[in-house]
């Protein structure tokens, strides 16, 4: 990273409100309103800190794909990469103990299964995927790019949110309306992933692996660094 780069971004992160934002983004996107209600500040000032965050490229603010009154935040993949400690699948698994996820969107046919795939390659522990709405199939275009990435699907059709009895350690919702439509519990985690269905190209899936990679070495940081999956609330 370019000197400059890094001071401005350090600078940034020097206040401890700001400090705060981005320690938890590193494991859940979160709405203006949450931030506000996690860190104890009106919108006026959180408005300050994520436009200073915004400027130097750590943060950026998404519509949601589902209500669209909803924004939002997130990490900029990779921004933090030399400010922060090396990724999840260098650190652990001998670092952490492993956790078990359920990864939720709507159709169950794309971003859950890859996100649940991602996680068990990435020695993170045993994970399930299911849609609010769950399509027939999985995606053809997910098959093709997990196989690509040498990513085992399982051998089953997408699957609704109530039919999965596993308990699950942690719960993340990959997809706005998936998260919208059941009034996410403040224990559910978020990651507001574009939807590669609708762009219908193999770039669009390997995008989303991509992300999903980054979020997940994230995660697993942010489980090195701090005690539990909440913040300080």
């Amino acid at each position: 990273m370019d000197r400059a780069i890094r001071a401005r971004r350090l600078a940034a992160v020097g206040d401890p409100h700001r400090l705060e934002i981005v320690d938890l983004l590193t494991m859940s996107d979160h709405t203006p309103k949450e931030l506000m209600e996690w860190c104890g500040l009106t919108s006026s000032l959180l408005a300050h800190h994520l436009d200073v965050l915004e400027d130097v490229s750590i943060i950026r603010r998404r519509q949601s794909s589902g209500d669209r009154r909803n924004r939002y935040v997130a990490l900029v993949p990779r921004s933090m990469n030399g400010l922060l400690p090396e990724s999840r699948t260098e650190l652990a698994p001998a670092h952490l103990k492993p956790l078990r996820a359920l990864f939720v969107c709507r159709r169950n046919s794309a971003r859950s299964q890859l996100a649940a795939a991602l996680w068990r390659s990435n020695g993170m522990g045993e994970a399930d995927s299911a849609g609010t709405e769950p399509a027939e199939v999985i995606h053809p275009l997910t098959v093709k790019v997990a196989q690509k990435a040498k990513l085992k699907l399982p051998l089953v059709k997408p699957q609704h949110i109530d039919d999965v009895h596993t308990k699950a350690d942690v719960i993340i919702s990959v997809c706005d309306e998936a998260r919208e439509h059941v009034n996410a519990h403040d224990e559910w985690l978020h990651w507001s992933i574009p939807d590669p269905v609708k762009a219908r190209s193999v770039s669009a899936f390997e995008r989303t692996i991509d992300d999903l990679n980054e979020r997940i070495a994230l995660f697993g940081m942010s489980q090195i660094t701090k005690p539990t999956l909440g913040g300080n609330r």
